[in-house]
């Protein structure tokens, strides 16, 4: 995994959320600082995500909003305004998709604020979350998949191919089940 400082933060805020990350076998790799991750299960803890991050891991936040899902307590993202400007506006998309599965959530401005439940979440049955065609909002939701209880639907998955190639057979080597429709 890369470790750029200018692009990692977000092993730093899943740490501060309680998550058991460990780097092994640091190296360079093409003057790139990269390790092995070696990362173990445990429960996440909502946080206050400290603005200044937001550089360093600010194509990580919809991924990190699925996760504040599944976090004991509420998760706090603010100073994240420019990710309304990206591929779709991805504040308003992880918003929409995460209370249609019945988190919680509240959309501000600059961020979001995400209530986590606390373990594995129900998915509500029959929501088909519109990813607007966005490749970081539809990984995001096939990973909720693999934490929520029952089968999460996601529109606009195509885009994943090519941005992350294999991205569905990872999944698969996790479990999730992934049928295209």
């Amino acid at each position: 995994v890369g470790l750029n400082p200018l692009r990692a933060a977000l092993l730093d805020t899943l740490r501060d959320m309680g998550a058991q990350i460990t780097e092994q076998n640091r190296r360079q790799d093409q003057g790139e600082p990269i390790a092995d991750l070696c990362v173990r299960h445990g429960q996440l803890h909502g946080i206050e995500v400290p603005p200044e991050r937001a550089p360093a891991m600010i194509d990580e936040y919809p991924i990190l909003a699925t996760l504040a899902a599944f976090a004991k307590g509420p998760t706090v993202m603010r100073g994240i305004g420019e990710l309304r400007v990206k591929e779709s506006d991805r504040i308003a998309a992880m918003a929409k998709g995460l209370s249609a599965l019945g988190v919680v959530v509240e959309e501000l401005e600059d961020g979001l604020i995400v209530q986590g439940h606390d373990g594995p979440a129900t998915a509500k049955a029959g929501v088909c979350i519109d990813t607007k065609m966005d490749h970081r909002i539809a990984m995001s939701f096939l990973i909720y998949g693999l934490g929520a209880r029952g089968p999460v639907r996601v529109a606009g998955c195509e885009m994943i191919e090519t941005s992350f190639p294999g991205f569905a057979e990872l999944m698969t080597g996790l479990g999730a089940r992934i049928e295209n429709v």
